[in-house]
C-alpha cells in the first residue's frame, strides 16, 4: 500500500512537471508569434543636447526601412543586433533595447556630450569627455569652447586628447565646461607649439595665459580672485594680457 502511494505521488509529480513544461513552451511559442505594433524611442536630453532625432534612431533600427520592425513577429527580432546598430552612431553613448509583453520595442538612448570644439585648417569636430572626436550635426550646435592646437604638437593625430601628453588638456577642458564662471567667460582656447595654453575672454577682451596645464585649478583660482577683487577697481578694460603661468604671481599688461 505504501509503495502504491509513492508510485502515485511520483507519477503525479511527473505529470505536473510535464504539464508545466508544455504550458511554458506553449506560452513561449505564443509570445514569439506576437507582432510588433509600435517602436517607442526615448532619448535622454539631460544636458539639452539634440544631436539625435527619433527619426534617425528608427532609420538605424530598420536600416532605413529595409528591415521594418512594425509587423514583424517578436521571435524574429534580435534585440542585441538592434542595440549594436544604434551604438554605431557617434552621438550615442549608451543604448538599451527591450520589448514589452505585447511584443512592442522600447529604445532608451543616452547621448554623448561634447565639451569642446576642435578647429583646424583640416577639421572641425566636437570633443567628448573621453577625448573622442564627434562629427558636427545638422540638427544642433553645442555651445562649447572652441579649441585650436598648433600643428607641430598634434602631428595630425586623432588621439591627442587621449594620450599621455594630451590628457591634462582634456582635464582642463572638462573643468572649464563644468565651471559656471569660466564656462561663460572663456571664449577660445589655444595650445601653442610648446604646449602652453592661452584664452580669449568674453568680457574684457583679454588674453589669459596659464602656461602648461599643470596646476590649472590653482592658476584659475588665483585669476578668479584677481577678477573679483582687482578688475572691479581698475576697470575691466585696463589690461589686455593676464599671465598666471608662474607660481605666486600675476603678470598684467
Amino acid at each position: 500500500m505504501l509503495w502504491n502511494r509513492k508510485v502515485k505521488a511520483l507519477l503525479f509529480a511527473v505529470f505536473c512537471a510535464a504539464g508545466f513544461v508544455f504550458l511554458a513552451a506553449f506560452s513561449r511559442d505564443r509570445q514569439s508569434e506576437k507582432i510588433c505594433k509600435k517602436v517607442n524611442v526615448k532619448i535622454d536630453n539631460e544636458y539639452n543636447n539634440y544631436f539625435l532625432s527619433e527619426s534617425e534612431v528608427k532609420a538605424l533600427l530598420t536600416r532605413n526601412g529595409v528591415q521594418p520592425l512594425i509587423g514583424t513577429k517578436k521571435g524574429e527580432i534580435d534585440l542585441k543586433r538592434l542595440e549594436m546598430r544604434i551604438k554605431s552612431h557617434k552621438f550615442v553613448r549608451e543604448a538599451q533595447v527591450s520589448r514589452d509583453l505585447e511584443g512592442n520595442i522600447n529604445v532608451f538612448i543616452q547621448q554623448n556630450r561634447p565639451i569642446a570644439r576642435v578647429l583646424s585648417a583640416t577639421k572641425d569636430v566636437y570633443l567628448d569627455e573621453e577625448g573622442n572626436q564627434l562629427p558636427l550635426s545638422q540638427l544642433y550646435t553645442a555651445h562649447v569652447i572652441p579649441v585650436t592646437i598648433d600643428a607641430a604638437l598634434t602631428s595630425g593625430t586623432k588621439t591627442f586628447f587621449q594620450d599621455s601628453v594630451g590628457v591634462p588638456y582634456l582635464h582642463l577642458l572638462k573643468f572649464i565646461e563644468k565651471d559656471p564662471f569660466w564656462g561663460a567667460q572663456l571664449a577660445h582656447m589655444h595650445i601653442d607649439g610648446k604646449g602652453k595654453v592661452s584664452f580669449l575672454t568674453q568680457v574684457g577682451d583679454q588674453q589669459i595665459e596659464i602656461g602648461k596645464p599643470a596646476r590649472f585649478e590653482e592658476k584659475l583660482r588665483k585669476l578668479f580672485i584677481f577678477y573679483r577683487e582687482v578688475l572691479p577697481v581698475t576697470g575691466w578694460e585696463k589690461y589686455s594680457r593676464l599671465n598666471v603661468e608662474y607660481k605666486d604671481q600675476i603678470i598684467c599688461e
